[in-house]
């Protein structure tokens, strides 16, 4: 027996609506729990980026991802990631690891950041792209693993990636 289009688009929806909500109950914070942030950084040799804020209800902790693009850098063996913006005083928790975001190559480094009224967790990411870097740096005040899956969550939503992407290329 064939079923009408409405009807089979109804049972699929209602199917499918049962399994999506649980996802959605279940998945990491998402692009839409981010929002643009002014950046908050003086200026440096390089051009101000992007910022961004996730809250804690969101993301498990409060959340910032800072992010620019180095064109020119031409260091790609050595690229350091803006760490260094958020407090000079850094100390790594341990060797950094490889990581890809966005298709680039790169690494990926967990410090504890000394701040003015308690400490955060940073994170440093460097990845290339012929020799440019894509320098992003984010603190939060959760747990170094939920402050590093929130933020590399958040640099594969297809908004960030297209432009990191773009960004890059030199458009």
């Amino acid at each position: 027996m064939m079923r009408s289009w409405p009807a089979t688009a109804a049972m699929f929806l209602a199917l499918g609506g049962l399994s999506a909500v649980a996802g959605y109950e279940m998945a990491p914070p998402g692009a839409a729990a981010w929002r643009e942030i002014a950046w908050p950084f003086q200026r440096d040799g390089w051009p101000a980026g992007r910022a961004f804020r996730c809250g804690a209800a969101e993301c498990g902790g409060d959340v910032e991802v800072y992010l620019r693009p180095k064109l020119g850098f031409c260091n790609c063996d050595s690229g350091v990631a803006d760490v260094d913006m958020i407090s000079p005083r850094f100390v790594p928790l341990k060797a950094g690891d490889a990581v890809a975001v966005a298709d680039m190559p790169g690494r990926i480094r967990v410090y504890d950041l000394e701040m003015p009224e308690e400490k955060h967790t940073a994170i440093g990411i460097a990845v290339s792209h012929r020799c440019d870097l894509m320098a992003v740096a984010a603190q939060g005040r959760g747990d170094a693993a939920g402050v590093q899956r929130a933020t590399l969550k958040f640099l594969e939503s297809r908004e960030i990636r297209a432009w990191m992407i773009t960004a890059m290329e030199g458009h």
